[in-house]
């Protein structure tokens, strides 16, 4: 440039490099149309209301979930407008569908589901999040998702199958690491939110979260399934209509008898075209039938002579599963929780008392313990009858 004076080649460039940042913009910008997003949240509508039944059997509690609203989101964006720490759910689509999405719960909201998942009444909050929390909020997700996938298998026409959930607790941090989240929650992605309500317990949002990909391959798995139903149609009515089949002559009517004056017609009198009670059918059709008594063979009082004895070697080699029950008690669930290294868990068994021997889950023996070098034995010391 000489003199403030930019040469032609120097304005084509700057044009050229200004059109391609608007068109990588505007790309970045629409990542869903307006009806791909509008699929999504029928899909997710349709998906979350069947997982909401599934979870009211499960907690005994009515369940409400609100129609859902799509939109995109960062993970700084569910930093910002999330409880911290709250729980990943993951769910991997293994047939039918390639991709998985991620359904984010609030920590306090898993702790109540649990609760009730476990007989409770929603309130025994105070313990921390754990293991158990997560393994019992993995299996309500694994048939809420279940059934999720049965209806999408339903609105897509095709198989579709899901691996177990896992279920990570997730301290939410505006720093993204991609070590401890899935990598496309890195970039922009769909976010799908609901509101759900189980009794008076929770009302609070929960999240669905799928790779922009994974969005786009369900749209356009819904829209082959709406071409394929559409084209159908059309070629069902395309059809020629079936000839139309020439009326058949009606019979002449066949006259009435005469009834005599002030005769009053009896009870079963035949009515037209219907053979009177009794009449032979060789009378009605002019045909000579063949017509004989049924022949059964008459009972004897003798009984048939017994059969020889069993051969029980056939079955002396069946293995059979013994069964040694020291004692029985019962125990709720919340101390069965309350179990750990060193609890002694008392038994309906007095000391010395003998104790039972099942075959197969029957009862059938007494006996008392014995060591048998280093090992536990047996010895039987009634039988029961």
């Amino acid at each position: 440039m000489d003199g403030g004076v930019m040469s032609q080649e120097e304005i084509n460039a700057l044009l050229n490099s200004s059109g391609d940042d608007e068109t990588t913009s505007a790309s970045v910008g629409e990542l869903l149309s307006s009806d791909e997003k509008d699929a999504i949240g029928e899909i997710g509508n349709i998906s979350m209301g069947t997982a909401a039944t599934t979870l009211f059997s499960l907690v005994n509690r009515k369940v409400e979930i609100s129609t859902p609203v799509v939109s995109f989101a960062t993970w700084s964006d569910i930093c910002d407008a999330y409880e911290r720490p709250c729980v990943f759910i993951r769910i991997a689509y293994t047939v039918g569908l390639d991709g998985s999405n991620i359904l984010v719960l609030k920590e306090n909201d898993v702790k109540i589901i649990t609760d009730l998942m476990m007989g409770g009444d929603g309130t025994n909050t105070e313990q921390e999040l754990g293991e158990l929390h997560l393994s019992a909020i993995s299996e309500a997700m694994n048939q809420m998702m279940g059934s999720s996938a049965t209806s999408l298998s339903s609105m897509l026409n095709k198989v579709i199958d899901i691996s177990p959930p896992t279920a990570d607790l997730v301290d939410l941090q505006d720093t993204v690491d991609e070590s401890t989240i899935d990598e496309f929650l890195s970039g922009e992605f769909v976010k799908i939110s609901f509101r759900m309500e189980i009794g008076d317990l929770i009302d609070s949002e929960i999240m669905q979260l799928y790779p922009v990909s994974f969005a786009k391959e369900m749209c356009s798995s819904v829209s082959k399934n709406m071409e394929e139903d559409t084209n159908s149609t059309a070629g069902a009515r395309k059809k020629e209509p079936a000839p139309a089949v020439a009326p058949q002559p009606m019979p002449a009517p066949q006259p009435m008898p005469q009834q005599p004056m002030g005769q009053p017609m009896m009870m079963g009198q035949p009515m037209m075209g219907q053979p009177m009670m009794g009449m032979d059918m060789s009378q009605m059709y002019g045909q000579q039938v063949n017509v004989q008594p049924a022949q059964f063979q008459a009972f004897s009082g003798n009984m048939p002579m017994g059969f020889g004895p069993e051969n029980i070697d056939l079955i002396m080699d069946v293995p059979l599963e013994v069964t040694v029950e020291l004692g029985r008690t019962s125990k709720s669930i919340k101390e069965i929780l309350d179990f750990a290294p060193g609890t002694i868990i008392e038994l309906n068994r007095i000391a010395g008392e003998p104790i039972d021997v099942l075959v197969n889950g029957k009862y059938v023996a007494k006996g008392e313990v014995v060591i048998i070098e280093e090992s536990y034995g047996i010895r039987i010391t009634e039988i029961v009858k």
